[in-house]
């Protein structure tokens, strides 16, 4: 009997322990990220991803901080670096689990880099891919933040071109808002981004 309670003792530790070095390691790479060490926070999240293949987090933010880089990279063959970064990282949580509506929203989020980094060659080979993987993630959970504004901001992104009306896509950034204010995040590290970006968008509608 003692020789169990030791086991389940020693068992709960390292449990323990282990949370508490995802915990620290994902508050570091944060940080890291915040002081626009990318690199550094990059690598980190890489480290965390391979010792924790439970969390979907770890890849998720490779891809995130990789796919948001390209909306300020200028440099071409930069911009098809770091998204080919971010969908293999993406790719990885996808193979694991295809029900987090979280993995359509950056996904379609990845896509909207290709479409922006050259319009004129991806817009039209993207655009169907941004919608379809909002769909996707809107299958899975109609009230997350992050897909019903990206939708509409990618929609009102393309009005100028495809001529749309943007008064019910304003109606849908307005809703988001809203969403923003009561989602609540798994855990502290789950994603929580896009409020900023939706209230700009807000702005201009008005």
């Amino acid at each position: 009997m003692k020789k169990i309670i030791t086991l389940i003792a020693l068992f709960v530790v390292v449990i323990s322990s282990a949370q508490t070095q995802f915990e620290q390691g994902m508050t570091k790479a944060f940080a890291l990220w915040k002081e626009g060490k990318t690199t550094e926070a990059s690598a980190l999240f890489e480290r965390i991803a391979s010792a924790d293949k439970t969390s979907y987090l770890p890849n998720y933010y490779i891809a995130l901080m990789n796919a948001t880089a390209v909306f300020t990279e200028k440099d071409k063959t930069k911009i098809d670096l770091l998204l080919t970064k971010a969908q293999d990282a993406l790719d990885v949580e996808f193979i694991k689990d295809q029900n987090n509506a979280e993995l359509y929203a950056l996904q379609a989020l990845i896509y909207t880099g290709y479409v922006v980094a050259d319009p004129m060659t991806n817009g039209m080979k993207y655009s169907a891919k941004v919608m379809e993987a909002y769909a996707k993630g809107k299958a899975i959970d109609p009230n997350n933040p992050r897909i019903v504004f990206g939708e509409a901001d990618y929609q009102i992104g393309g009005a100028k071109w495809t001529g749309v009306d943007t008064k019910p896509l304003c109606a849908q950034v307005d809703k988001a808002i809203e969403l923003f204010a009561t989602f609540k995040p798994e855990t502290p590290f789950s994603p929580k981004w896009g409020l900023d970006r939706a209230l700009e968008t807000q702005k201009n509608c008005k």
